[in-house]
């Protein structure tokens, strides 16, 4: 039985306003008070009351379980395109469209399904709900904003035994994922009981990996197959390939056998651009570069040795630790090398030895770092030694960029995937640096001190905003970057093709300057050679005549010069001496006005210097006189070098004047005013020459 409620009303008092009134009090409850009750409560004498502005709160303690997250993932194959068409091939997508528009079925839906979706489509017409209105003020505002970066995530390898992060990969679909290579490239420091095994992280849940991969040997790279997320590649520290799927477990579903594999650890693999999507190639230091299709890892499809003598030597090979491949340029590729060599490779060419088109040089050291510039395919970074070098395809002698030299080494790099000026390195010494060279050339943009210990391997995500990297103990820090990094700035990519195009020519010509002088340089030593060839042979006899002659020609200009120096060393005492002479006349000249000279003084000529009115000191209690001056003829006031040194202790007569200190008597010359020396006589003889004068 159903209960049911029936509300009735008239219908004239729909809308009907609601009028209000004013109305007097109403006591509707009156409890009067009782004395009686006063003697139920005890007076509390005296009254202590505290007053706290925070709130109180009970102290306990409750423990709860840890929520444990695990990600299942579930098969869709409904919708799409089929396996069998690569979506990014145009002309596959366009036969099967033409394909599937013959089906009558198709037909049939397409009709059923344009009425809805033309009242859709008129309805965004109406009305764009994704319309951006302040574009250009966002714009403004990013490039005003400070560069800057925080760490999201830190994964640290659960083993107890620390190895390295040598590689790391992001899911192409679910960004979120993270796949890290882990093992210890130095032979020495490796152990017998270090775990093999390899990890894929969810950021989100990152206290314990969503899934373990088991090699045969611990990998040294490992990379997701950008058409299938559920497909991985790694290269083994043995050289050997293996490949997973996740959705088969942890174990390889296929290893290529040691006999036809590296014999050195793959230091790169990267995945082909193909119609099945299950083609790669790979890299090693044993100077080999193996194709590989990962339905058949038994046999190599294809190899090519390193020998950039081209004569397909092993043993001459460069060892190979880096690898790059752009999917727009699906015939080249390129490979950095330990000797710092970078080789340009054809893998179309007819033969073996063309297929090494071209080679750079420019690095002390191993090339840790090769990556194409994602919008300008010619230009391309490497990363060795202490700098990191960009590079066009076109000027083959030297980098067209290249940062300073770094103090510590730098061990990985890359290009941001959105922004074509801006690139990422690492250092060994824990930095992470974010170059921006249209914002400064020489200094990073923003350095970033990670951690203490060595970085080791570099990725950033197909969007730009988020850098991973690991370092030698196996950490890895997921950092999110601001948004001036990550987006793409206004006219920036003029900007950096004018840079890129204006540096290339200025290569070019510095190249075809170096090459002018290499063949004057070349043309000169034939002609040398040439003349060395026609010129008659001496006898042993002439030739120990010449090489004496020019022994003796040799010392004999070297006496010469020593004889030079010395004179100038003498003239430069000579000149210090009389310039202390001066000085010192200067210090012992009396007063102005017991200087004064009588009248009828004679005059030295002009062009002679004038000695000036000395004046005889005599011990206090002695009458002084003022002496007369004699003009000496030239040729007697001036010795052979401008100077006549007499030696100590010997007097100098003055030149009608005398100005005789305590044991010291002076003497002015002509032109140059040069000293006579200085001569120390005992006061006893002094005392009579002033005698002699007043008399």
């Amino acid at each position: 039985m159903e209960i049911s409620y029936l509300y009735t009303r008239k219908r004239s008092e729909f809308g009907r306003p609601c009028c209000f009134s004013d109305q007097a009090a109403i006591v509707n409850v009156d409890i009067p008070p009782d004395p009686g009750l006063a003697d139920g409560f005890v007076r509390r004498d005296p009254v202590h009351a505290y007053v706290q502005h925070s709130t109180e709160m009970s102290e306990h303690e409750v423990n709860t379980d840890r929520v444990r997250v695990q990600s299942r993932g579930v098969n869709h194959v409904e919708g799409g395109w089929p396996k069998d068409v690569n979506p990014r091939e145009a002309d596959q997508t366009a036969r099967f469209r033409k394909k599937l528009e013959k089906d009558e079925h198709y037909i049939n839906v397409i009709t059923q399904l344009g009425t809805l979706m033309e009242h859709c489509v008129k309805q965004n017409n109406a009305i764009d709900i994704y319309e951006e209105y302040f574009e250009e003020e966002e714009m403004i505002e990013v490039e005003i904003e400070p560069p800057s970066a925080k760490t999201i995530s830190v994964i640290r390898d659960p083993n107890t035994a620390k190895r390295t992060a040598t590689h790391l990969s992001w899911c192409p679909n679910a960004s979120k994922k993270l796949a890290v290579a882990y093992s210890i490239l130095e032979f020495q420091q490796s152990k017998k009981d270090m775990s093999l095994d390899s990890y894929i992280w969810d950021l989100e849940n990152s206290s314990r990996p969503e899934m373990v991969l088991k090699p045969p040997s611990p990998l040294v790279t490992l990379e997701y197959n950008p058409k299938d997320s559920f497909v991985l590649v790694g290269g083994c520290y043995n050289g050997q390939m293996a490949y997973w799927d996740t959705r088969k477990g942890q174990l390889p579903v296929e290893v290529s056998a040691v006999e036809v594999s590296h014999r050195d650890p793959v230091y790169g693999a990267i995945w082909l651009q193909s119609k099945t999507g299950t083609d790669c190639f790979s890299a090693s230091t044993d100077g080999q570069v193996l194709w590989w299709d990962i339905r058949k890892l038994s046999v190599p499809t294809e190899k090519l040795v390193l020998d950039i003598s081209r004569k397909e030597i092993l043993r001459n090979a460069l060892g190979a630790v880096s690898l790059e491949f752009e999917s727009t340029l699906p015939t080249k590729f390129m490979v950095g090398t330990e000797q710092g060599i970078v080789i340009l490779c054809n893998r179309k060419a007819k033969t073996p030895a063309e297929k090494i088109t071209c080679t750079y040089s420019g690095h002390h050291g191993p090339v840790y770092a090769l990556s194409r510039n994602p919008m300008y395919p010619k230009i391309f970074l490497t990363v060795g030694d202490w700098t990191a070098r960009i590079w066009s395809e076109d000027a083959k002698e030297s980098a067209i960029m290249w940062t300073k030299y770094h103090f510590a080494y730098l061990t990985d790099g890359c290009w941001s995937p959105v922004r074509p000026a801006v690139f990422f390195t690492t250092r060994s010494d824990g930095t992470l640096d974010i170059w921006d060279f249209l914002f400064k050339q020489n200094d990073p943009f923003l350095s970033l001190k990670v951690c203490d210990e060595p970085l080791c391997s570099l990725r950033v995500q197909d969007n730009g905003c988020v850098v991973a990297c690991g370092s030698k103990v196996g950490t890895v820090s997921v950092m999110e970057i601001s948004s001036v990094l990550c987006t793409l700035q206004r006219n920036e990519k003029n900007l950096v093709n004018a840079m890129f195009e204006r540096e290339t020519r200025r290569e070019k010509i510095l190249e075809a300057r170096h090459r002018e002088m290499r063949l004057k340089e070349r043309a000169r030593s034939e002609s040398r050679v040439m003349e060395m060839e026609q010129a008659p042979r001496e006898s042993p006899r002439e030739v120990f005549e010449r090489a004496q002659k020019e022994f003796l020609e040799a010392i004999q200009a070297e006496l010469q010069r020593k004889a030079r120096a010395e004179v100038q060393q003498l003239h430069g005492k000579v000149k210090d001496h009389t310039e202390e002479a001066a000085l010192h006349r200067e210090d012992i000249e009396v007063p102005e006005e017991e200087s004064q000279e009588p009248e009828g003084e004679s005059q030295e000529p002009e062009g002679e210097s004038q000695e000036p009115n000395g004046e005889s000191q005599e011990p206090i209690g002695e009458s002084q006189e003022p002496n007369g001056e004699s003009q000496e003829p030239e040729a007697e006031s001036q010795e052979p070098n401008g100077e006549s040194q007499e030696p100590i202790g010997e007097s100098q007569e003055p030149n009608g004047e005398s100005q005789e200190p305590i044991g010291e008597s002076q003497e002015r010359m002509g032109e140059g005013q040069e000293p006579n020396g200085e001569s120390q006589e005992p006061k006893e003889e002094e005392k009579k020459e002033d005698a002699a004068k007043e008399e």
